[in-house]
């Protein structure tokens, strides 16, 4: 991605002309002003230092500029579709606000951003690796392979058990999204095909601070035994998606190899779909991890017709996730296409992920703090709320040996 870094108006003079009017530097015809004003909760205090990133979409050329003491923010920008987000934090939430296709053209613009609160997670998404790699030496390309990686981001130890997962609808970013009305997306999470949880009783299966988890959602097998540029999931600490009465499509889901232990087999809390595999998008999935709160039996509630909408126009049912319920999201954009759009809202992820092509073994990883990490003196990553700032695309996937 090309990157411009543009701070506040006054620093752009040198750059137009060097002369100043009533304060306001001089700016060529073809830019347009752009104030972004940070709107905060009641008793949150605007403050200035939060940044303003700014991406054109079909060039995927973005700015970066940071608000002044009263949350407020000024730049000039060329003509363009544009995607923009706000991000800050303080001691206690993480606020995001994002706009998506502002169009700017010809005219000034004045965007008044509402800052939604979140809380970082203790167990946040490490890794998605959704996009397949090459069958070379053999012809042809793979994505019987896909995973994500769990990661302990807490100072305490943390329990998998009963951590529910699953893909929204639509499967892809790309085209329409059949959820949004007005612009705006339902007040529930619409999640497609399965609701996966991690099997246990309540403690069988501990993460330490800084420990990962790895979810086979295709074959928990060694697949670099026929294609190298795969890798091995035939390991014991792999929970495995095997359930071939629900899903009897080998290709997809072979048993598993000799070291996964059975009682990590993901379970299929409900099935909506009709597809003999696990759908996960190979382009652009979005992915969340949920729990329901105790007073809740997941169990029941997914079974509750009221919580199984259909989707517009379609005839698939979905499971109705409340955002509250969701540990950690992740929105995956296709960079082969500038029709991208959200499935995700700001309180889970105000941005998105881009995983430029399929097919290359490439994955989606988190970033590391690397400050926390060396104080709390294990692995600590990025969590706020945004995986545009939080994730980036990786040559190889992370298992690749």
């Amino acid at each position: 991605m090309q990157t411009k870094v543009l701070i506040l108006a006054a620093a752009l003079t040198a750059v137009f002309t060097g002369c100043m009017d009533n304060g306001e530097p001089y700016v060529p015809e073809n830019l347009n002003r752009l104030t972004v004003k940070a709107v905060y909760p009641d008793g949150v205090a605007a403050k200035g230092g939060a940044t303003v990133s700014i991406v054109e979409i079909s060039s995927a050329t973005s700015y970066s500029i940071k608000t002044k003491e009263n949350g407020t923010a000024v730049t000039y920008i060329p003509n363009g579709i544009y995607r923009i987000n706000v991000r800050d934090r303080n001691d206690d939430y993480v606020f995001n606000s994002t706009r998506d296709k502002v169009l700017i053209s010809n005219e000034d613009v004045s965007l008044d951003m509402e800052m939604m609160p979140s809380k970082a997670g203790a167990i946040v998404i490490k890794e998605i690796y959704c996009g397949g790699c090459s069958k070379a030496p053999k012809e042809g390309t793979y994505q019987s392979d896909k995973y994500v990686i769990l990661h302990n981001n807490s100072l305490d130890t943390e329990y998998l058990d009963g951590l529910c997962m699953g893909t929204l609808s639509p499967y892809n970013s790309t085209g329409a999204n059949p959820w949004l009305q007005d612009g705006k997306l339902p007040d529930f999470l619409p999640v497609i095909q399965a609701v996966l949880a991690i099997p246990g009783s309540g403690t069988d299966f501990p993460v330490k601070p800084g420990e990962d988890a790895i979810v086979a959602l295709c074959g928990a097998i060694d697949h670099t035994a026929e294609y190298p540029l795969s890798v091995n999931l035939n390991l014991p600490e792999v929970f495995a998606l095997y359930d071939p009465v629900l899903f009897p499509n080998a290709t997809y889901h072979p048993a598993p190899g000799s070291n996964v232990l059975p009682q990590r087999y993901v379970e299929v809390v409900i099935k909506t779909g009709q597809a003999n595999a696990y759908t996960l998008s190979v382009n652009s999935p979005t992915f969340i991890l949920f729990r329901a709160p105790k007073t809740v039996d997941i169990k029941d509630y997914v079974q509750q017709s009221a919580n199984q909408p259909q989707v517009p126009g379609g005839s698939e049912k979905v499971v109705a996730i409340p955002p509250d319920w969701v540990v950690d999201g992740v929105e995956v954009f296709y960079g082969g296409s500038t029709g991208n759009i959200k499935r995700l809202p700001e309180t889970v992820d105000a941005g998105a992920v881009t995983l430029s092509e399929t097919f290359k073994g490439r994955t989606l990883m988190r970033k590391a703090d690397e400050t926390l990490s060396a104080e709390q003196g294990y692995e600590v990553l990025l969590d706020t709320n945004n995986s545009t700032e939080d994730f980036y695309e990786r040559e190889t996937q992370s298992l690749h040996q």
